[in-house]
């Protein structure tokens, strides 16, 4: 059960992302990790069941390369922590290109099928 705290719509968007099959967890690239904004929500989730269930990749964005491998280094066992599975890579866009380079789409190509059954597992 998700430990949640104070207003309501934090609570229902808990419940929402507690009950779901597959979340993406995205965040800006924030002094070389992911946004105080996401871990304040994050600390809302039980550590070891709140995300009981749910699949999740996580997302980053940010200026450059140098901090390419934040997703799965940061923000990964995170989510690992809080019960999720995490079947895939964690994603990491330039924030000036990733409307247009495709990234996205060799993303879906290539870790789609096994989020899509490890989503489908967990149900």
């Amino acid at each position: 059960m998700p430990v949640v705290h104070g207003r309501e719509d934090v609570k229902a968007a808990v419940e929402s992302v507690a009950s779901s099959d597959l979340v993406v967890f995205a965040s800006p690239t924030f002094k070389a990790t992911y946004t105080g904004v996401l871990k304040l929500f994050l600390d809302q989730f039980a550590t070891g069941e709140g995300l009981k269930d749910v699949v999740a990749v996580p997302l980053m964005l940010g200026a450059g390369p140098a901090h390419a491998m934040a997703p799965d280094l940061l923000l990964k066992p995170v989510l690992v922590e809080l019960g999720a599975t995490t079947p895939a890579a964690g994603l990491y866009l330039i924030d000036s290109t990733y409307t247009t380079d495709g990234r996205i789409g060799d993303y879906v190509a290539r870790w789609g099928g096994i989020v899509g059954a490890a989503s489908a597992a967990a149900c």
